[in-house]
């Protein structure tokens, strides 16, 4: 009788460290976010589709592209001098693969209380003065810009549609100089492009968006 209490008391005791250990590991197990809230898209993610405000005041998604093979969706905007440096190469990019698929959507993620460049009023003044040939949308509640994980003005985003989803295929600069485009030696967004076109790999993939940095409100 004496054992068997002895192995009772064991037994009571031994469950209840158990479950001390599974609710502390429980407690302290970190909570999962998913890939665009964490840290914006990889190569090979999914994009969201948008509806945003265009200078022209039309609401634009890239469901709107039906005969589009996919999107060079460019996060960019007035006031930052790297922007308005690859202003023109944006419009080339427009001018040379829109009719091969792949158009530009412009967007413009600041928020105009802390750039008041970036306004709305501006924007549609600034497609005007540079004769944007693609949509230069507002980010409204700067809701899309985290999503994607834009954090410079210009930073790119390019898409592809592969079963009715838009996939990621390259991330990052326009090219590897900024300030002169008569010095550009790496085309990362035409390479990639032109890749996706010929139906091959993407040799660079990735690269490091030089820009100014998204505009938020503290």
């Amino acid at each position: 009788m004496k054992n068997f209490k002895i192995l009772l008391m064991a037994f009571v005791v031994g469950m209840g460290l158990l479950s001390f250990t599974t609710t502390n590991h429980d407690k302290n197990e970190p909570k999962k976010e998913s890939k665009s809230s964490a840290r914006g898209y990889e190569v090979g993610d999914e994009a969201t589709d948008f509806k945003l405000k265009n200078v022209d005041g039309k609401m634009v998604s890239l469901s709107d592209f039906k005969s589009a093979k996919g999107f060079i969706v460019v996060f960019t905007c007035n006031h930052c001098p790297y922007a308005k440096k690859y202003e023109e190469r944006i419009i080339a990019l427009d001018k040379k693969y829109k009719s091969q698929g792949y158009p530009v959507i412009a967007i413009n993620p600041n928020d105009p209380s802390v750039q008041p460049e970036d306004g709305y009023s501006q924007m549609i003044e600034r497609a005007k003065q540079k004769g944007f040939t693609f949509p230069y949308l507002v980010d409204e509640g700067q809701k899309i810009f985290p999503q994607y994980g834009a954090t410079k003005t210009p930073h790119v985003f390019l898409l592809q549609k592969e079963g009715g989803k838009n996939i990621v295929k390259y991330i990052g600069a326009i090219d590897n100089n900024y300030e002169n485009p008569n010095d550009v030696s790496e085309y990362y967004v035409q390479d990639a492009v032109n890749a996706l076109l010929k139906n091959e790999p993407i040799k660079m993939t990735k690269t490091v968006a030089i820009g100014c940095t998204v505009k938020v409100k503290k």
